[in-house]
């Protein structure tokens, strides 16, 4: 379980979270993550774009459970730091996934249908 502390409107709330896969089971983080930032939240968000966690390297990884709605690039395409990459769906929401830095698409076998958990590889660039 991971703990979260996220403010909506001025109110700060706490919440723990686990992460189930698709048989209903909790599922163990490979790796332990840091610490959740605190999160200021809009009061009604016409979209979302969230921001994926990224390494140095350009490696983007999935900020949440969900499906791939659109796949916008392929790997060998040039992209520049905040490109629209992909969109993910996630709690009836459009996340735009973008590229962290500019380079090449190196990998992105990601299909459109496609599911991923949190913390997946969704792309690197190069």
């Amino acid at each position: 379980m991971s703990k979260y502390r996220i403010t909506v409107d001025g109110k700060t709330y706490e919440m723990d979270v686990e992460l189930i896969g698709a048989n209903g089971a909790a599922v163990q983080p490979v790796a332990k993550a840091a610490p959740a930032p605190v999160v200021n939240a809009p009061a009604a968000p016409a979209t979302a774009a969230s921001k994926p966690a990224a390494a140095s390297t350009g490696a983007v990884t999935a900020p949440m459970p969900g499906t791939i709605l659109k796949v916008l690039k392929a790997s060998g395409d040039a992209v520049k730091a905040g490109d629209i990459v992909l969109i993910l769906e996630a709690m009836k929401m459009e996340n735009e996934i973008t590229a962290p830095v500019d380079g090449v698409i190196g990998s992105l076998s990601l299909t459109e249908g496609s599911t991923v958990a949190g913390g997946d590889l969704l792309f690197e660039v190069k």
